[in-house]
């Protein structure tokens, strides 16, 4: 019989038990027990069939046996501690199995082991050890035993490692590290906190530096509203008890203030633009503050002109230029507020400089104005100059000074004429610089000079007064030597003057007023004495002669007494000759 055949002959067989086994109860004596191999319970099964159908069992050789034997035995792992502590210890693993001719697999939390150099593996792989235990070698361990297609698996074996404390730092939430220290803003709410691998959880001791709470024994604690006393050195101490480790941490807090306004210290000297130098305070109580500097609301940018302190407090300017007059600020910074200083100038005096010289009348500087006679002329000077600058105008040949920015001439005469220098001063800077203008005045006017015009004026003036002066003495001289004659002539001083001889008075008298109508009127008339020479003839310096009307009061001419006679020797002068008048009195 073939290969084939015999094949077909026992699933033959296999499918006829099968059959018999659904339709009837095994006996007791094949009952199937826990303890019962299944392949052998069949392979018994089948011999009592056969035997009942009269075909007895072939008899079995060492080939049958191996065919249907048992199922591999489970492994089983025994360590040689459960726990360990790290880089301290070591672990060995034995894997024990009934089996020969097996080969063993290790399996490290479901996966295959990987072997590192600080493990350990027998030749015949059933021992394993781990010579420095990590805190990654904590986990489940099993061992694989495998023989042709059977693989069977041990019970997992649980290694635990114990670890820790790691080092660590304190963290502070709300905070802002500077170095060693962290700061925080005085009225917040912070929360310290330690974070560390270890195992078992490790104890926490904090130690505050204030007594107002209890020390915390939780990994994280929180202070509401943090002030000034909360200021100091925090430590915390993390141990654990497995491996008696201990770490101690320590974080230094500073609380900072709400900031107040920095102030800006002004300098005490005088300043003068070239000739100073000037140092600037920020002035502010807190002292951990930053200090930052502005000047015109920008960032200051440090230069060699504008020199720094080492802590930004003192601001040093060299050789003062006239726009470092400012404004400055001062702003005083941490991290949770900033406060400002107020805007702050520089008073620097400098100056003056170029001066310039405006008229009222043109645009712009000027060097010469032409004005007309009889006309007004403003001139002003200028000068930027800090403090404002002293003015004073001079004319050239002329000792006269005015003070002040403007000049005003309300009526320009050929005096007015010249040269005009403004000069504009500092008191503080001891600096003072001038411009001139030159003023022409057009206009008609004479060919003869202010000088020669007044001379002729006096001059006529004198000839004026010399001829009434002389007039007056000729007539006088005259009157007198006439007294003499009559004095001597006794019939014509006894002679009744005619109507004839009235006229002679009134045209002497109209002849000689002209001359002196500038004269005050005197007051009344003066009568004439019989032999003796006239008084001086004051109504000569009328302003007008009496009028000559017959039967007129006291104020008309004079009468010459009735005993006084007119000389029969002397002729009658013809009426209305004022010239005849003037040669008759007039000496020969």
């Amino acid at each position: 019989m073939g290969l084939a055949d015999l094949r077909g002959h026992h699933w033959a067989e296999i499918l006829l038990i099968a059959s018999l086994l659904t339709m009837w109860s095994l006996p007791a004596a094949v009952q199937l027990t826990p303890d019962t191999n299944p392949l052998t319970t069949i392979q018994s099964e089948k011999d009592v069939v056969l035997s009942m159908l009269g075909n007895p069992p072939p008899p079995r050789g060492p080939q049958t046996h191996r065919r249907f034997r048992e199922l591999l035995a489970r492994p089983t792992i025994a360590i040689s501690q459960d726990t360990a502590t790290e880089q301290r210890e070591n672990v060995t693993f034995r894997c024990s199995t009934q089996d020969a001719d097996v080969t063993i697999h290790w399996v490290f939390n479901d996966l295959p082991l990987v072997f590192r150099e600080r493990m350990q593996l027998s030749t015949d792989g059933k021992t394993l050890t781990i010579l420095t235990v990590q805190r990654e070698d904590s986990g489940t361990y099993k061992c694989k035993a495998q023989a042709f297609h059977q693989v069977r698996s041990s019970a997992p074996t649980f290694l635990t490692v114990n670890y820790g404390p790691d080092p660590f730092e304190i963290k502070l939430e709300s905070g802002v590290s500077r170095g060693e220290v962290v700061e925080v803003t005085e009225g917040s709410t912070v929360t310290f906190s330690v974070e560390t691998q270890s195992h078992p959880p490790p104890a926490y001791t904090w130690f505050l530096p204030y007594d107002s709470i209890p020390p915390p024994t939780m990994s994280s604690f929180t202070i509401q509203a943090v002030s000034r006393e909360h200021e100091g050195t925090y430590r915390c101490l993390v141990s654990n008890g497995a491996t008696h480790l201990l770490r101690l941490g320590a974080l230094k807090v500073r609380v900072l203030e709400m900031l107040t306004k920095p102030h800006i210290v002004p300098p005490s000297l005088n300043l003068v633009e070239n000739a100073s130098s000037v140092a600037l305070t920020c002035q502010t109580p807190h002292e951990g503050a930053g200090v930052l500097w502005l000047l015109r609301g920008q960032a200051l940018l440090p230069s060699d002109h504008l020199v720094l302190s080492a802590d930004n407090r003192s601001l040093v300017i060299h050789g003062l230029r006239r726009d470092d007059t400012g404004p400055y600020e001062c702003e005083v910074w941490n991290w949770g507020s900033r406060a400002r200083s107020e805007p702050f100038r520089l008073a620097m005096s400098y100056g003056p400089d170029r001066v310039d010289i405006t008229s009222g009348s043109a645009p712009g500087v000027v060097g010469t104005v032409e004005a007309e006679l009889n006309s007004s002329l403003t001139l002003q000077c200028r000068a930027e100059s800090q403090p404002g600058a002293e003015f004073h105008w001079t004319l050239e040949q002329s000792t006269a000074v005015h003070a002040g920015q403007v000049l005003i001439i309300w009526a320009l005469t050929w005096e007015h004429q010249g040269i005009y220098d403004c000069t504009a001063s500092n008191p503080l800077t001891h600096l003072a610089r001038s411009a001139s203008v030159r003023v022409r005045v057009v206009g008609p006017q004479s060919s003869l000079s202010a000088g020669a015009i007044g001379g002729i004026a006096i001059g006529i003036l004198a000839v004026i007064a010399l001829s009434a002066g002389l007039g007056c003495f000729l007539y006088i001289r005259n009157a007198r030597r006439l007294s003499r004659e009559k004095a001597e002539d006794p019939i014509q001083e006894a002679a009744t003057p005619t109507s004839e001889e009235e006229p002679h008075a009134e045209s002497c008298s109209n002849w000689l007023s002209p001359m002196y109508a500038n004269l005050p009127k005197p007051q009344g008339q003066v009568g004439v004495k019989k032999m003796l020479p006239p008084d001086p003839p004051e109504q000569f310096y009328e302003k007008e002669p009496p009028s000559v009307t017959p039967g007129n009061d006291s104020h008309g001419p004079r009468k010459p007494s009735p005993e006084v006679t007119l000389d029969p020797l002397v002729p009658t002068l013809p009426k209305g000759n004022t010239e005849s008048h003037y040669e008759v009195f007039m000496p020969p």
